[in-house]
């Protein structure tokens, strides 16, 4: 008999304490808890052909009591040439540029940046930033975008491409003359010949 009365007074002891413990626990991390964010980039690297539509992906999860539509997203791009902004606000920020765009849906965590018509001076690493309202800013580890241009003749580059095309149509184009030109040059020459038998 004594130990069903053990049983009840540790179980009812340990529920107390859990209690406690639970209660003490889960009232500093809603109080003095910083909010977390997580932005994501992925992948690490992308790549595009000139004149390809490129969409870089940038996820987030907000914290519990923030709605998502009011955080503001900016992108910006780092190069050679230092940093350039691009969207900021959720909206470009380029003037007379409309290649960039928020593709993304906000209320789902979706900050993606779409890019149109891609161009070789858009190669460079693209941050996406996202600033929650009470002013916390976190930042993605960005993505790195390359550039190839576009192909020309069997693979090789345009402008090289575009040089052997030429070079090609000028060899073709004295075969024609060739092959056109030595049947009257033929006759030209029996004309001659006959003309001296004479």
């Amino acid at each position: 008999s004594l130990f069903p009365c053990a049983d009840v007074s540790v179980d009812g002891t340990a529920s107390k304490e859990d209690a406690a413990v639970t209660d003490i626990t889960a009232q500093p991390s809603l109080v003095t808890a910083p909010e977390h964010l997580l932005v994501i980039q992925t992948p690490a690297k992308e790549k595009a052909k000139e004149g390809e539509t490129v969409v870089l992906n940038c996820h987030f999860d907000s914290p519990r009591h923030s709605p998502l539509t009011d955080l503001m997203v900016k992108w910006y791009k780092e190069d050679e040439k230092g940093q350039m902004d691009l969207l900021e606000n959720n909206v470009t920020v380029l003037t007379n540029n409309s290649r960039f765009f928020m593709s993304g849906d906000l209320s789902r965590g979706d900050a993606s940046l779409m890019i149109l018509n891609v161009t070789i001076s858009d190669h460079g690493i693209y941050f996406c930033e996202v600033t929650l309202p009470d002013r916390t800013v976190v930042t993605g580890d960005g993505t790195k975008l390359r550039i190839r241009r576009a192909l020309g003749l069997f693979g090789i580059e345009e402008s090289i491409g575009t040089i052997i095309g030429v070079v090609a149509a000028g060899v073709g184009g004295i075969m024609v003359l060739i092959v056109i030109l030595t049947p009257q040059l033929r006759r030209c020459v029996l004309c001659m010949r006959q003309g001296s038998h004479q």
